[in-house]
């Protein structure tokens, strides 16, 4: 009997409850987001049952949970103290955050203002590598960020190039990627050179748009001060107080990535983005941006970030379909098993 007994108390999961007060209704609600939705992604994150008591959170479930959900929710209202305005995304970055590290605080991460885009959004950073992308470019004068579609690579990097700009440190902005992507090159599809090169810009005149207004933009285009062009217009140039970033840098070949990085002139600074996992470029073709990462590892003044699912920005369920696809291509294939039988 004395056995049955131990074995259902075993059985039976330890349940913790935390109970947080908050002295500032209007902050508390805003804490609690618009139907309580803040307060429902940490539940159905995180399994737990979240009441509001008056101007109280009472927590309950796995301790450990009750614990991170305490920590999210106590974070995320100092945030709102500082004058933050805290969206349904960003309680999804803070589970992440502080789920991956406990001892992060999110005012270093979320408060680092990199730039106020022409829709008057603040861009900061939204995970730790995040962070440590924008010190690196802040600090060093070639940054590779090399990780998966969606973890703001491109994006977080254009805009530190239109902030640096605006306060003059740099005379222009040139923006470029090479013309290879999807199995797709230009000589197959129709039209002449510029209406051909147009749709693999397009990515990064989405993201400059979303920086400075149209017109703005299309401005600083005409006047040289912003250029969009594609990597084969970089050869022979020098590239003089600059803020140069080169896109889906994985479709290099090695002699094209060398000849981006030896463009490099004085007072300038280069952002090399990419996806080591998303090559397009001819079988047996070596990608430029994984020779550079073997061989410019180590050198002093470039500066190496890596990006994981974790820090996919874009919709929740992006994340999950970058971990299925690793873990399908992770898995050893009908053929591989047949040869190894």
């Amino acid at each position: 009997m004395k056995d049955e007994r131990k074995q259902l108390a075993s059985m039976v999961t330890e349940v913790g409850v935390n109970v947080l007060d908050f002295h500032d209704p209007r902050l508390f609600r805003d804490l609690l987001g618009q139907h309580d939705q803040h307060i429902k992604i940490l539940q159905t994150t995180l399994q737990l049952k979240i009441r509001v008591r008056g101007a109280a959170l009472e927590i309950e479930g796995d301790p450990i949970q009750v614990e991170l959900a305490s920590q999210i929710l106590r974070q995320l209202y100092g945030l709102l103290e500082k004058g933050y305005p805290v969206y349904a995304s960003d309680v999804d970055y803070a589970i992440r955050i502080l789920s991956g590290d406990s001892r992060a605080r999110l005012q270093d991460i979320f408060l680092d203002t990199i730039y106020i885009s022409a829709h008057k959004r603040t861009i900061t950073p939204k995970s730790i590598a995040q962070k440590a992308y924008i010190d690196a470019i802040r600090r060093y004068d070639i940054v590779f960020g090399i990780g998966p579609a969606g973890t703001g690579k491109t994006y977080l990097a254009m805009a530190m190039a239109v902030a640096e700009l605006m306060k003059n440190n740099y005379v222009r902005i040139i923006l470029t990627r090479p013309a290879v992507e999807a199995g797709e090159k230009l000589g197959f599809l129709p039209g002449d050179l510029a209406e051909k090169v147009n749709p693999y810009l397009r990515p990064l005149y989405d993201a400059l748009h979303d920086m400075v207004d149209f017109d703005r933009a299309r401005k600083m285009v005409e006047r040289g001060t912003i250029e969009v062009a594609p990597l084969a217009f970089m050869r022979g140039r020098t590239l003089n107080d600059s803020f140069v970033i080169l896109d889906e840098a994985q479709n290099t070949t090695p002699e094209q990535m060398k000849m981006f990085l030896t463009r490099l002139g004085y007072g300038s600074k280069a952002v090399i983005t990419g996806d080591a996992t998303q090559i397009d470029l001819p079988a047996g073709k070596l990608s430029g941006l994984k020779e550079a990462s073997r061989i410019l590892k180590g050198v002093h003044g470039i500066r190496f970030v890596t990006f994981t699912e974790k820090d996919v920005a874009r919709h929740h369920l992006v994340q999950e379909i970058i971990s299925a696809y690793e873990r399908d291509e992770n898995q050893p294939s009908a053929r591989d098993i047949l040869e190894k039988s």
